[in-house]
């Protein structure tokens, strides 16, 4: 808990250069005296004041300006008075999430990244001084956190190296498309498992599921998300699940139950909350089938919550013709981030464009073949120069065999002569799956088990 005190202090995150929500009421907030006064001014509208309560916590919200800036706010007390520069007003995204989340862009070799594809050229030209980032410091703290060290960087050629890869494609899709300012917080952290993303309380509602012995000192959500809250943002983009492979069946209970109380936290409604399925990466670092398990966990997921939405990868491998490529961080962030933008863009901003590939609805048993049909076939069902491939189908018995599929109109026939009686489907159902099945905007169908194991 911050300590009351007689001067005024703000979170790091209400700062020179900050990007604030437009079209809501932001919340500024900060500490001072118990029962102080405090003087807030924006110079967009009529000020406001706030009393600093028994624990020396004020908190005010203030109509947003027009998109654009620059603008200022004051913040004016006893002893103190604090003069906030070059704020823009756009959109706020919030980026969580593990090593493909925190991979930046330029070839960082201190942390163990190469650099992204085209890295020099990306840093080259990654000059938008309306984009502007925000990373947290990491605290190893036994509590949560009121605040944390960082600042608001313009994205610039000599900062941009630093910021993480995924975010930023995402963020310059956005700024181009709507033409308004975009603020990017990363509190991405590598290796970490969804259980560290989680309040304690709801973790506490699921005793089976625990963090290794040596995570569970430093929950992340104390000390990279509950500081920020209630920041106000648009959404949340997500790129995790890597160290949770092993533990699918959890990952999906779990993972639902984050999205939750994050929003319950937020107090923001049903926020987008938009995530990028594992990579593809072969059986020298998960077991046979894990990764498999852990992508229809993160499809169940999709397709539960509200507001949610997914970006498949199965086709964005370094060497999508390897046997069993073992790069956990693929150099084609572009893309990553350009999916998860028009996830963004379609269902947030409301542009009529394509945003998933396709994903499997349902299916009927035909005598020895099962129909399978799905959404989001913009332009229709297009099979892999080298055809379908990647489909397995069982009976009663559950023992899947390879089978043969072609597309009719915008279903997918599936069979094979070892099954006769079939009841269910697999596609995809690989740590490495190869992508075959595509929609006419060019985006990967998702792996999935008809029968949601």
């Amino acid at each position: 808990m911050q300590m009351a005190t007689a001067q005024i202090t703000l979170p790091p995150i209400i700062g020179d250069g900050m990007v604030i929500q437009r079209g809501i009421e932001f919340p500024v907030w900060g500490w001072a005296k118990a029962g102080q006064k405090v003087q807030i001014k924006p110079n967009w509208q009529s000020g406001i004041t706030a009393t600093a309560n028994h624990e020396g916590r004020w908190f005010v919200k203030i109509a947003a300006p027009p998109a654009g800036g620059p603008y200022e706010l004051q913040i004016k007390g006893d002893n103190t008075v604090i003069a906030i520069r070059d704020i823009l007003c756009g959109e706020v995204w919030l980026a969580c999430g593990q090593s493909n989340m925190e991979m930046p862009l330029g070839n960082i070799s201190s942390d163990n990244y190469p650099g992204i594809d085209n890295y020099r050229q990306e840093i080259a030209e990654a000059n938008y001084p309306s984009i502007r980032f925000f990373t947290p410091a990491y605290k190893k703290k036994h509590m949560p956190q009121t605040e944390f060290d960082g600042r608001w960087v313009l994205c610039s050629p000599e900062s941009a190296k630093y910021f993480s890869a995924v975010e930023y494609f995402f963020g310059r899709r956005l700024h181009k498309e709507l033409k308004v300012p975009i603020g990017l917080i990363n509190s991405s952290f590598g290796g970490s498992y969804i259980e560290e993303w989680m309040t304690k309380q709801t973790l506490q509602a699921y005793p089976d599921c625990s963090l290794p012995a040596e995570r569970s000192d430093y929950p992340l959500y104390d000390v990279l998300i509950a500081p920020l809250i209630p920041y106000g943002i648009r959404g949340v983009i997500l790129y995790q699940g890597e160290s949770n492979a092993t533990r699918a069946y959890q990952y999906n209970t779990l993972f639902s139950a984050m999205i939750h109380s994050w929003r319950k936290k937020w107090s923001q409604g049903d926020f987008p909350f938009y995530f990028v399925q594992i990579a593809p990466c072969g059986n020298n670092r998960y077991p046979p089938m894990a990764a498999a398990e852990l992508r229809q966990a993160q499809l169940l997921t999709h397709l539960a919550v509200p507001n949610t939405g997914m970006v498949v990868t199965t086709d964005l491998v370094d060497d999508p013709c390897a046997a069993s490529p073992d790069d956990l961080h693929p150099g084609n962030k572009q893309d990553v981030g350009k999916r998860l933008a028009l996830w963004a863009l379609a269902k947030t901003y409301g542009r009529d464009i394509a945003y998933s590939g396709p994903l499997y609805r349902s299916f009927k048993i035909e005598g020895n073949k099962i129909r399978l049909c799905f959404e989001h076939t913009d332009g229709g069902l297009i099979a892999a120069g080298n055809g379908l491939g990647g489909f397995s189908i069982a009976g009663a018995d559950k023992q899947f065999a390879d089978a043969k599929a072609e597309i009719d109109g915008n279903t997918v026939v599936v069979w094979s002569e070892k099954v006769q009686e079939p009841n269910s489907v697999r596609f995809g159902w690989d740590n490495v799956p190869q992508p075959s099945l595509f929609n006419a905007a060019g985006l990967p169908a998702s792996p999935f088990c008809t029968n949601k194991q």
